[in-house]
């Protein structure tokens, strides 16, 4: 999923009641009727209230949060639950991060490095999960690799001339085609917008700052900068616009370089016609005969781990380490992550991810995060397959709706748990659109996908802060960061209540939240709105809480 995109382009241009005994008064769950009667949060979240608002409670905070505090303080308390396997299937863990590496999945059947397979399950050495990537780190996206496929049958052909049974695969060509230079056109001209603004940026800045005798000046500053030259008042000009894209101007140059890199790489990796990045790995991705290529270590093979990134801030979400006081406290308590890395950066390979499912499904994992997905798929029936294999085993899955403000009921996306014909292939795998920290009429993140019948619920996905390599935590957004939050909660149910299946999991996950009847803008578009109850198939925000009450409830 892409977390930059969107900031980047911009900066360029029910209620149910459960009695805890013995005389002590009933746990009521939040109101939902009374949700949009809540004043809005009329000041800005401070620091504190920012790097935790995922956790804030919307009756109490305005924040819609999922009431996770109000959940531990008032329900869990000291109750520790049955320890939870979650995998996270991504790419990559950062096992030794502080605030990850107690809560990081051991496989006890085998001995670590001796170059066996111990517990014969087919990979050697998988002490604390499986890296099918082995030492990959980019590569192209999934229409580049057709292109790269049927670019030597069908390019210069038209539909004419093409026979009927290879019409299907001339058809996907064409539409790879046309995204492969909307795309490559699009990144090429970021890049070159972020170099001009750049050159105009760093000698207005470094005239300004040497004038002011600081780096970190304020557009109030700016403003207060008597008689100005005609060439300062348009160095100030452009600094004036550029701090309202960031707290300072160091900042901005910071983000355009950022961006600069970004683009390029993509430009390098994701659109390369010409590189094999798969042949690393000697084996057939369009082939199932072979399984158990790649190796052991899980947190890829950057020693700066930054391909790391992305898993190692969604395993975070989900269970770091709480109540250490060390960085930030997960979602679940009593869990175990159990990293599988498959996702490059890149589009990820069909066969990688079927895979990835089933081993996670196969060494007992009760929870699989998803936080990925494209619009491509040459091999859709072993993911799938996959799908229903964890459904089979009692395994819930939970899946980002993707970041491209689309509406999602007549897209086909990957992976996902039905056709556009509508039938589903397992009932317990649950999809997860973003919110925004801001109740009200910008409460979907202005990036998330949505759709009545193919996003269930939403969850927090913006500006979330999480763990990243190295001992260090940052803010990253995305419905990346949605699906975690959801998975953490799905897994706290699953230790309270055991006894509880993966289907009646996602039926409390959807059917236990907070909804509104509030009009949101769709897609950043102000002019695409719709009722928040009607951009999923629950219409739901996910609430720890009233969760924990509903599966108390259905548990009995």
């Amino acid at each position: 999923m892409n977390l930059l995109k969107s900031s980047l382009v911009a900066l360029a241009g029910a209620a149910v009641l459960s009695s805890c005994g013995g005389g002590v008064a009933p746990i009521v769950s939040t109101p939902v009727e009374n949700i949009d009667t809540l004043p809005l949060k009329a000041t800005p979240l401070n620091d504190d209230e920012l790097k935790s608002w995922g956790a804030a409670d919307l009756l109490t905070d305005t924040i819609p949060g999922m009431s996770v505090d109000k959940a531990y303080t008032e329900i869990i308390k000291g109750k520790k639950g049955a320890t939870v396997i979650v995998a996270v299937i991504d790419s990559g863990v950062d096992i030794e991060h502080e605030d990850l590496k107690n809560v990081i999945w051991t496989n006890t059947g085998e001995v670590p490095g001796n170059g066996k397979d111990d517990d014969n399950n087919g990979y050697i050495d998988d002490v604390h999960g499986w890296n099918f990537l082995g030492n990959i780190i980019a590569e192209n996206m999934e229409y580049v690799r057709y292109m790269k496929k049927y670019g030597s049958q069908f390019e210069g052909k038209t539909e004419a001339t093409i026979p009927a049974s290879d019409r299907a695969n001339f058809q996907i060509y064409e539409k790879a085609k046309a995204e492969y230079s909307k795309d490559f056109a699009e990144a090429n001209g970021v890049v070159d917008r972020y170099e001009q603004l750049l050159s105009q940026l760093e000698p207005a800045h470094a005239a300004i700052a040497k004038k002011l005798g600081k780096e970190d000046y304020t557009q109030a500053e700016l403003a207060a900068i008597k008689n100005p030259t005609e060439a300062e008042q348009q160095q100030i000009g452009m600094l004036t616009q550029m701090l309202g894209f960031g707290e300072s101007v160091p900042s901005v140059m910071k983000q355009l370089n950022g961006g600069i890199d970004y683009y390029k790489n993509r430009l390098n990796t994701h659109f390369n016609l010409e590189a094999d990045f798969r042949s690393v790995l000697g084996e057939n991705p369009d082939n199932m005969d072979k399984t158990n290529y790649g190796n052991a270590d899980v947190d890829g093979p950057d020693a700066k781990e930054e391909d790391a990134m992305h898993g190692t801030h969604v395993a975070g979400i989900i269970a770091a380490q709480r109540n250490n006081n060390i960085g930030i406290n997960g979602v679940a308590n009593n869990v175990k992550i159990m990293p599988v890395r498959a996702v490059p950066d890149g589009d990820e390979y069909d066969k990688d991810i079927a895979l990835a499912i089933r081993y996670a499904v196969d060494n007992g994992a009760k929870v699989i995060n998803t936080s990925f997905g494209k619009y491509y798929s040459p091999h859709p029936e072993w993911v799938w397959d996959a799908i229903k294999y964890a459904s089979d085993k009692d395994v819930l899955i939970v899946n980002a709706a993707g970041n491209e403000g689309f509406n999602l009921d007549g897209i086909q996306v990957y992976p996902n748990d039905q056709e556009l014909t509508g039938k589903e292939v397992g009932n317990t795998f649950i999809t997860i659109g973003a919110l925004n920290h801001d109740y009200g009429s910008e409460m979907v993140a202005n990036f998330s996908n949505f759709g009545k019948s193919s996003v269930d619920v939403f969850a927090p996905g913006v500006k979330i802060y999480s763990t990243t390599p190295l001992d260090t935590y940052e803010y990253l957004q995305g419905t990346s960061m949605a699906a975690p939050a959801v998975a953490g909660v799905a897994a706290v149910i699953r230790s309270q209540y055991p006894s509880l299946s993966a289907k009646q999991v996602k039926e409390i996950l959807m059917n236990s939240g907070l909804t509104s009847k509030t009009p949101v803008v769709l897609g950043g578009d102000t002019s695409n709105k719709d009722n928040f109850g009607n951009v999923s198939k629950s219409g739901n925000m996910v609430n720890l809480y009233n969760a924990l009450i509903m599966a108390s409830k259905m548990a009995r």
